[in-house]
């Protein structure tokens, strides 16, 4: 009598299998680019340098619906800074958005009025560049800064106050009172007026760096390793979503594109475990799944990466060689490397900026 081969054994089998087809499959070298090859590939996929100065800069960060004026950028400089925007005067919008370490707060979850923690465990995006973005928020749901600029200032979370309460308080302020009616053709100061002030200045806030040197033609700016880990960024999938001015940000991405059966390879021995609870590759603190729970992201700006830690909507990864790691296997499908990744960090590190002072 032929003996059947057991059930458990061709399980074992097939999960090998799959689990060794990525090294057994052949690897596309990574093509070689003079410099001015990579420049070309770069600036073809619209990864554009940041303007050096202010004429330039309105052709790519103003808003029709709320033109740039200097006044209106210095009164929005005011706002931003200003703690009587929230309820017990103790933050302001810099709190959150610290200009000097990256334009986030480096925390895992945002803190705001109290002490109190964003109950999603969102930690805050970055204001730098974010004007060049397409939406606004990790869910998307404000189109610009001028919409992304009143929310925080009325979640209970973060600054805690209304509009009424905050056209009030500065209505209050005849400093305030005559520098927005020299702009706005109100009679008195309303909280619309208020977040496009802040949106005026919010579109200042562009950094360049040796990047931006490089794509000017500047070879020497960036270094041989950063250059591999650029051809890397570009041939291997990062710019199909990581792309414009602000290298991130035009477009809203489902995330982790892609599972693998290694994730779960546990429940196959052991029946009775459950699937595991994050549907990520890393843990689900806060229960935030994207927009409207489809596991839709904006995509991040990547422009200052390097000072944004920890990373991901919840902060679960503190290491950027990390991130990067993940991201090459849940999005584009091909794990790199460790050499891979120094190459792709590297070249991160060069979209360390300063804010242009425009």
């Amino acid at each position: 009598m032929k003996k059947l081969i057991h059930p458990v054994t061709i399980t074992m089998l097939v999960v090998t299998f799959i689990l060794l087809l990525p090294f057994l499959l052949p690897q596309r070298a990574v093509p070689e680019f003079s410099d001015e090859a990579l420049r070309q590939a770069a600036l073809s996929r619209d990864m554009s340098p940041v303007p050096t100065n202010y004429e330039a800069l309105l052709k790519v960060a103003d808003n029709p619906e709320n033109p740039m004026s200097r006044e209106k950028i210095a009164l929005g400089k005011e706002l931003f800074f200003d703690i009587r925007l929230s309820k017990d005067e103790s933050i302001s919008c810099a709190s959150c958005h610290k200009l000097e370490e990256g334009g986030d707060d480096n925390l895992p979850t945002a803190i705001g009025f109290h002490g109190r923690a964003n109950p999603f465990h969102l930690n805050s995006p970055t204001v730098l560049n974010a004007a060049l973005a397409q939406a606004q928020f990790w869910d998307g749901r404000a189109k610009d800064v001028e919409e992304q600029a009143g929310a925080p200032v009325q979640a209970p979370f973060e600054m805690n106050m209304t509009p009424d309460e905050v056209e009030k308080r500065l209505n209050s302020d005849p400093q305030y009172v005559t520098k927005f009616k020299a702009l706005f053709p109100e009679d008195r100061i309303t909280f619309e007026n208020i977040r496009k002030a802040i949106g005026a200045y919010e579109r200042t806030l562009l950094t360049r760096g040796a990047y931006d040197r490089f794509l000017e033609g500047d070879n020497d700016a960036i270094s041989s390793q950063a250059k591999r880990g650029m051809t890397l960024f570009i041939t291997k999938g990062c710019k199909g979503c990581h792309t414009g001015m602000s290298v991130g940000g035009q477009s809203m991405q489902k995330f982790p594109l892609r599972n693998y059966l290694s994730d779960f390879v546990g429940m196959i021995f052991e029946p009775d475990l459950k699937i595991k609870e994050s549907p990520f590759p890393f843990a689900n603190k806060g229960g935030f799944l994207g927009r409207d729970g489809t596991l839709k992201f904006r995509v991040p700006i990547l422009r200052n990466i390097t000072k944004t830690a920890p990373y991901f909507h919840n902060g679960s990864v503190e290491k950027l060689e990390e991130a990067v790691r993940i991201m090459s296997k849940y999005q584009i499908g091909n794990e790199f490397t460790p050499e891979q990744i120094d190459d792709v960090v590297a070249f991160l590190k060069t979209l360390e900026g300063e804010i242009v002072k425009y």
